[in-house]
């Protein structure tokens, strides 16, 4: 389970305990200017019962191009158009292939993701097409695969609009305020209330008509 401690992974790890898989949650630690969600993605994976939570270090900064790994770009506070700053150049393909690695070696039968492609913010690694794509190479790729256990990508929220994902975790019993969406949240996790995250996640709880947990700054 790639989990980075946001409302989105919350409710797929929850989806997947509940569907009776024993989770092995990965989280990155990619040089991320909002580092509290590596707390998050900590704190929401022991409350939702993953048997396991890694932590990998692989700094993304080292080649930049994305406001979230490089503290001189700005974030965005109203909506774009097109392919926004915040992107991450390859960082869900990244992302999944470390959890490729994971799956083989921990014996791994899926490996789900939250990426979501309804209320996204115009990245083509969220797209359905990218995560078909994905598992196409991940079982030409592996020794699993080739022995006959192929492995399955899943994104059960990929088509899902932010309200619809939080009335869905809200079911399952997510603790929403344990988790982090904000691009530029403090150290102790307080979310600025102006970045692109902030607002979809704003308009998700006030869609789905679900009381606002998140910890604002202002």
């Amino acid at each position: 389970m790639l989990l980075s401690g946001g409302l989105d992974s919350a409710t797929v790890l929850a989806l997947a305990v509940r569907e009776g898989w024993r989770c092995h949650a990965l989280t990155v630690d990619y040089g991320q200017r909002h580092r509290a969600e590596l707390d998050a993605a900590a704190n929401v994976a022991r409350a939702l019962g993953a048997v396991e939570h890694r932590v990998v270090p692989l700094d993304l900064r080292v080649f930049g191009g994305s406001a979230l790994t490089d503290a001189s770009i700005g974030l965005p506070t109203e909506p774009t158009s097109g392919i926004p700053v915040t992107y991450v150049p390859a960082r869900n393909t990244i992302f999944l292939a470390l959890a490729l690695a994971y799956a083989e070696v921990s014996d791994a039968d899926a490996i789900f993701t939250g990426a979501n492609a309804v209320d996204y913010s115009g990245y083509p690694d969220c797209r359905p097409e990218f995560i078909a794509a994905f598992e196409a190479l991940a079982n030409l790729a592996t020794k699993r695969a080739v022995e006959g256990a192929p492995v399955r990508i899943r994104a059960p929220i990929v088509r899902m609009t932010k309200a619809d994902i939080v009335r869905v975790g809200r079911e399952l019993g997510v603790d929403f305020s344990l988790t982090v969406s904000c691009y530029d949240a403090d150290a102790q996790g307080h979310a600025c209330g102006r970045c692109e995250a902030c607002r979809l996640r704003r308009e998700g709880f006030a869609a789905a008509q679900v009381p606002d947990p998140t910890r604002y700054r202002r």
